[in-house]
Parts: C-alpha cells; sequence; structure tokens
C-alpha cells in the first residue's frame, strides 16, 4: 500500500476515509445512473427494499469499523448510526411538507433529493470539521453541546405538533424577491431561462423545483444541530462522527417515499429521541464529574440508545394501530395557493391575489 495512503488525517488513516468516500461515489452513482436513471415515482415497497439495501450496506462498513479499528469504535458507530437515522425521521416529516408546498410530482422528489443529499454530504463536513476543532482547542465546548442536548431533548418532550409554516421562510422570501421564479415546473431542471413580460428581455429564472431543494439543504442544517452535538457527545473521533452521519443520511431518501406515507404512525417517536438526546447529554456530564473523568462503556450508550428508539418505534406503532392517514400533507398546493408564480408580483402580493385557490393539480 502506498505510504501516503498510511498517513493519518484527523486521527485516522487516509486509505479508511478514501475508502469510505469510494462507497459513497459508487453508491449515489448506482443509485442515479442505474436504479432511477429515468424520472419516476418510487413506489412503497421499493423504497422499502432499497432502503434496507443501504441500511445493509451501513451496518457491513459498521462491521468493518468494528474489525478494523476494535470494539469501542464500532459501537459508537452503531451508535451515532441509530441516533442519526431515528432523528431523520423527523426530517422526513418537514421535506413532505417543503415538496407539498412547491407542488413537486414524486417522480421528481427522488432527484431533488438526492441533490440534496450531495449538498448535506459537503455542508456536514465543514460542521462537523467545524466542531472537531472546537473541542481539539477547547474540550469545555462539548458541555455547551452537552448541555445544548439536554435543552434540546427537554424542549422536544413538551413541543407541540404544530406544522412549520414554509410560506413564511425567509429563505424563499429572499429567492423569489431576488430573482423570478417560474409558475410551472421544467422537468428536473433548477434554473431555466424566460422571457421578462415587462422588457422582453430573456432573464434566468429559479423553478419550484430549486426553491424545494434549497429549503429542504436549510431544514437539514437546522436538524444537523441536534444531531451533530449529539455524535460529539458519544466520541470525539471525526471519522466515527462523519460516517455514521453520512451513511444514516444517505438512506434518507431511499426510505422518505415509505415513511411518508406513514410519518403519522410515529408521533410518539419524538419524546424517544427526547430521552436519547438527554441521555447523551448527560452522559457528558456524568462521565466527567460523577465518574471523575470515567468514560460510561460504549455498550451502554448504544443498548440504551437503541432501546429507547426501538421502544419509541414500537409504541407508535402499536398506539397509531388502525389510524386513517391524515388528509394533510398527502394533496399538494395549487401553483396559485404557492403564490410563487412568476408574474411580476411578490410572494405576499400572489396570496393576496389568489386566498383560495384550487386543491390539487
Amino acid at each position: 500500500m502506498p505510504e501516503f495512503l498510511l498517513a493519518e488525517w484527523l486521527g485516522t488513516p487516509v486509505w479508511f476515509w478514501a475508502a469510505f468516500l469510494a462507497i459513497v461515489v459508487v453508491l449515489t452513482a448506482f443509485d442515479l445512473g442505474v436504479l432511477h436513471k429515468e424520472d419516476r415515482e418510487l413506489g412503497i415497497a421499493e423504497s422499502l427494499k432499497l432502503s434496507a439495501f443501504y441500511i445493509g450496506v451501513a451496518i457491513l462498513f459498521g462491521a468493518w469499523v468494528w474489525a478494523a479499528r476494535g470494539a469501542q469504535s464500532g459501537m459508537e458507530y452503531f451508535t451515532g448510526f441509530f441516533i442519526e437515522k431515528a432523528l431523520s425521521i423527523d426530517n422526513v416529516f418537514v421535506i413532505s411538507l417543503i415538496f407539498t408546498y412547491f407542488a413537486i410530482p414524486r417522480k421528481y422528489q427522488y432527484r431533488a433529493l438526492l441533490w440534496g443529499i450531495m449538498a448535506v454530504i459537503v455542508l456536514r463536513g465543514l460542521m462537523i470539521a467545524g466542531g472537531a476543532a472546537l473541542l481539539a482547542e477547547a474540550y469545555w465546548v462539548l458541555y455547551l453541546f452537552a448541555a445544548f442536548l439536554i435543552a434540546t431533548g427537554i424542549k422536544m418532550f413538551f413541543a407541540g405538533d404544530e406544522a412549520p409554516d414554509i410560506s413564511k421562510n425567509p429563505v424563499v422570501k429572499f429567492i423569489s424577491s431576488q430573482m423570478p421564479v417560474t409558475k410551472e415546473l421544467h422537468g428536473q431542471r433548477f434554473l431555466v431561462k424566460v422571457e421578462d413580460p415587462k422588457t422582453g428581455k430573456i432573464v434566468r429564472a429559479a423553478t419550484p423545483l430549486l426553491l424545494a431543494l434549497v429549503v429542504i439543504n436549510i431544514a437539514d442544517l437546522v436538524f444537523a444541530l441536534d444531531s451533530v452535538p449529539a455524535i460529539f457527545a458519544i466520541t470525539t473521533d471525526t471519522f466515527i462522527v462523519y460516517t455514521s452521519n453520512i451513511f444514516a443520511i444517505l438512506g434518507l431518501r431511499a426510505l422518505y417515499f415509505a415513511l411518508a406515507a406513514m410519518i403519522h404512525r410515529f408521533h410518539y417517536l419524538k419524546y424517544a429521541l427526547a430521552a436519547v438526546l438527554v441521555f447523551i447529554g448527560s452522559k457528558i456530564f456524568i462521565a466527567d464529574f460523577v465518574l471523575d473523568g470515567g468514560k460510561i462503556p460504549a455498550s451502554i450508550s448504544l443498548g440504551v440508545t437503541f432501546g429507547l428508539i426501538a421502544s419509541g418505534i414500537v409504541y407508535s406503532l402499536w398506539k397509531t394501530r388502525g389510524l386513517p392517514e391524515p388528509d394533510w400533507p398527502d394533496e399538494p398546493l395549487s401553483r396559485e395557493e404557492r403564490g410563487m408564480g412568476y408574474s411580476g408580483m411578490s410572494l405576499s402580493d400572489h396570496r393576496q391575489s389568489h386566498p383560495t385557490g384550487d386543491k390539487g393539480e
């Protein structure tokens, strides 16, 4: 093996990073270029099968980490993976709302999610690198992470179920005020050239698909404020933090279509996730101040995390059995209701002009 591959980068041999990135590239190319070469709607059965495949790859990677780097690293990887996977279920709810708001057909949603995932790989990498740099310079930052997780868990436990209002998103308002936005989709294109009705000049306009993609990535950054500190509270090994995070997210786009149809069945999972965040945050203080610098075994962290998440899923499915699927957000809003059409009007003006648009298209 070439010497440079044996050199360490962020505490891990370069060849470990190269192997991980190679897997991500191959999976993405295979998914986009072979499985979904054409835009089409992904069925629930196919979604579940593809998701099982991604989870299987993630588990095999974790087994390799366990064998190559020891049980401690292996258990830390799986703990981070389970936390991120469970937290991503909340992402599904918000992503469903975003696609509904912008009236994105299901056949275009998969590719939008894929480009979103590719952006997430970069953005999460920057966030994790920044977090690792902070911890390397000042260990006490970990206490801030821990306190934030505890506060977030408590807030999540008592929070209501109000859906976010996408129309008030500042990013949507900013983009629509800075450049024209087309009324209709243009296939899977994010930017198109159109004629300005006022000047007659050809201008570049955003499509609703671009707005949806941008808002999805902003939403992921918000969710990352929970998940990234949670994994840093488990381990400060940058390789474990990043790989567990990315492998959990890679399968999200496959799992989305199955979960979006039954997201109402996971109503009680948020309480389990709240307990996980409080536990992960508390264990930092317990380890440093109660155990006098000792560590809570990784096996306990993994067992408690998996047990809480599994209990939340099972209890939710049992408690919500027989419940009908809610009417929203199955039905997409009309273009008029979204008020995002390129007509020379602002978002609010367009909404006032179309206060009661027809449902669906």
